[in-house]
């Protein structure tokens, strides 16, 4: 049985033949993402919709004729994109994403930016209840900006991106699976429901909001030469990721890539100083997805090889390097701070207790690492504070590459760990789905159980 799965990365847009019999990916494909349209306003960040259902479409078409027998279309996406569709369900946006920062632009008021007027009208417990996940890229504020510009007309669906790309590929209403449904901004965690008096407090109730879907809805039919197979409703990739890398709940997840996810499977909703998102199989999934990683290195990387890229001298793997050096150096009394970036625990990194024998990329990197495992290890602590988690799961390109950031985490937890056997954990986890949905397996718990014992 094949099944293709596709995901809508910010990068890329990746795909594969899914073996569901033998539990294997095949033809593994990536396109790049569209490029962003031009703009002079640097906060704002869009793409044009029809070259991102070409690009879909041209890698659907190149991996079909890999699975001729395909029984079905599985996708999952890069959350808190945004496309406007009317009623015949035809674009009527360029599609947002959550690289857009429009809602800090100053509003027309004069009082705080768009952002700060959303906080003055949605509570601390309205805040709870979207999962503690409102921030100014997500859909919700994509859309107050457009109502205060005049420019929502009533009656738009605000369609996440797989879900206009399979309306547009499959001739269907685009509707949304709830961990899609979460990255708006405006769905209740508690209710399992699109936040209505939220959305009334933004007078964005003029609007038609998708029909919220159940995991493994099939939401359209596509043409597959002379026959026709289902898709099903799209996932967020955040989740399939998780999926991908077998997580149980009795376990820790660090998933250390570009970004950075510490995260823990709840069997039921259970809010906190944290952000909680809808899983699989009715679970939750509490997490802090802002801790420092590979963002934060790339600004180092960056200093390191900037007189080399200066005079046009290839560098072409700084991280073999970066990986030796480190294993030479234990220990080290260098302070480093990667809070480079504006977050809600600062936006200030630093170097610190510099002396001429500890500045060396094996010191620093050794301080980052170190630096790394301690915030990953306070997420944790509040995840998770009488720590009986039964081992840690390391994934992401930066968990998988780097061993002495996996030892050094390990160190700080006390903990045995396991890392994830996928290079490819997010298709991996649509082979999960695609199971499920198929009717093969009864549940991801299941088959995730039956996989971590191989």
């Amino acid at each position: 049985m094949l099944f293709l799965g596709i995901d809508l990365g910010t990068s890329f847009i990746k795909g594969a033949v899914l073996d569901l019999e033998a539990r294997q990916l095949e033809h593994v494909r990536r396109f790049p993402f569209p490029a962003p349209l031009a703009t002079a306003d640097p906060l704002r960040c869009e793409f044009d919709p029809a070259e991102i259902v070409a690009a879909v479409r041209s890698l659907i078409a190149e991996l079909a004729t890999q699975a001729p027998d395909c029984r079905g279309v599985v996708m999952c996406t890069q959350m808190h994109g945004l496309v406007l569709m009317n009623s015949r369900h035809e674009p009527v946006s360029n599609c947002v994403t959550w690289r857009d920062q429009r809602a800090l632009g100053p509003h027309p008021s004069g009082s705080g930016s768009y952002f700060d007027q959303i906080l003055a009208r949605v509570s601390a417990e309205d805040r709870r209840q979207l999962g503690n996940e409102l921030d100014p890229a997500r859909p919700l504020c994509f859309l107050f900006w457009f109502k205060e510009q005049g420019k929502l007309a009533p009656g738009l669906t605000p369609a996440s991106i797989p879900d206009f790309v399979l309306s547009t590929l499959c001739g269907s209403e685009p509707g949304v699976e709830a961990t899609n449904a979460h990255s708006y901004g405006a769905f209740n965690l508690e209710t399992s429901r699109w936040h209505s008096e939220v959305i009334g407090k933004l007078s964005l109730d003029h609007l038609h909001w998708p029909t919220l879907q159940e995991q493994g809805s099939v939401v359209g039919h596509m043409k597959f030469g002379s026959t026709t197979v289902p898709c099903y409703a799209p996932v967020g990739d955040a989740q399939a990721a998780l999926c991908g890398a077998l997580l149980s709940p009795a376990e820790l997840s660090l998933n250390i890539a570009t970004g950075a996810q510490v995260s823990r499977l709840t069997k039921a909703w259970r809010p906190g100083a944290y952000q909680t998102r809808p899983y699989f199989d009715g679970q939750y999934l509490n997490t802090f997805s802002h801790p420092p990683a590979g963002r934060a290195l790339n600004v180092l990387v960056g200093l390191l090889t900037e007189l080399a890229s200066a005079q046009n001298l290839p560098v072409s793997d700084p991280w073999a390097h970066i990986a030796d050096a480190v294993a030479k150096v234990r220990d080290t009394d260098l302070q480093v701070s990667l809070d480079f970036f504006p977050a809600r625990d600062g936006d200030g990194g630093k170097i610190a207790n510099i002396r001429a024998e500890n500045l060396t990329i094996g010191h620093l990197f050794r301080a980052v690492f170190r630096n790394m495992a301690d915030s990953y290890h306070q997420c944790a602590l509040q995840l998770w504070p009488d720590r009986s988690w039964s081992n840690l799961v390391f994934s992401g390109g930066l968990a998988c590459k780097l061993e002495s950031l996996r030892e050094t985490v390990q160190q700080k937890f006390g903990a045995g760990y396991r890392l994830t056997t996928q290079s490819e954990d997010t298709l991996f986890g649509l082979l999960i789905l695609a199971s499920v949905f198929s009717g093969r397996e009864k549940s991801v718990e299941q088959i995730s159980h039956q996989l971590r014992q191989l």
